[in-house]
């Protein structure tokens, strides 16, 4: 996949050498120069001197063929606005936004960009949020057999039961994450738009439960 970040402090450099250890080709973006010394002389990826919502230094750094946009530069409406371009214009699937205010964070899950908060550890949450698939879980047993992790769904299922959810996947919803916040669902809780979802299951079921997260209700397959 290639991976295009914006920013390149600590959060950015850190992302950007992790993601291409994974085998990801990397494209960073930054306004100054000398902020790509942070990368080191063994990264191989794109460095694009420019500002990061501007379409033509975007398409420099290989945004339509981009699988995943990170906006991790130090200002919070700059990275919103990086954000919704990579999503509205190039249509990029896997975009997140870096926040310092976590007041904004409402304010971002609304336009739909998964925000992370300014922590230490900000850069595997990104991870989490740019590569749904197969990240590293949130939580482990020690015997190793089962673990919370985050997975992505189909919008399918927006609108329909969290119990629904349960019922056909065969998980247990341990809890959401709704607008930067968490909330424990209830029989009546709906799915909406923008929300995590944070699952307790065995770990070697965990292909099985994306896959059913990605395939969508059993009701909206015979229509």
């Amino acid at each position: 996949m290639h991976i295009v970040i914006m920013g390149c402090g600590r959060v950015g450099s850190t992302l950007a050498r992790t993601l291409e250890q994974q085998g990801h080709t990397v494209a960073v973006v930054d306004q100054d120069p000398t902020a790509f010394r942070r990368l080191g002389s063994s990264f191989g990826g794109r460095r694009v001197t420019g500002v990061g919502f501007d379409q033509d230094t975007l398409r420099e750094a290989g945004i339509e063929e981009a699988g995943a946009f990170a906006a991790v530069s130090s200002g919070d409406n700059s990275n919103i606005i990086a954000a919704r371009v990579a999503r509205e214009m190039f249509g990029v699937e896997n975009v997140a936004a870096r926040i310092y205010d976590p007041r904004r964070a409402e304010v971002y899950q609304r336009l739909g960009i998964p925000t992370v908060a300014t922590v230490r550890w900000t850069a595997d949450q990104m991870l989490r949020r740019l590569l749904p698939a197969g990240a590293e879980p949130l939580w482990r047993d020690p015997s190793g057999r089962v673990e919370l992790a985050e997975v992505h769904y189909t919008n399918a299922w927006i609108g329909h039961k969290v119990a629904t959810l349960q019922e056909e996947t065969g998980v247990r919803v341990a809890f959401l994450t709704r607008q930067g916040e968490a909330m424990l669902p209830t029989s009546k809780t709906v799915l909406q738009d923008g929300d995590l979802v944070h699952v307790m299951l065995r770990t070697d079921e965990l292909e099985q439960v994306e896959a059913a997260f990605a395939k969508g209700p059993e009701e909206d397959a015979h229509r």
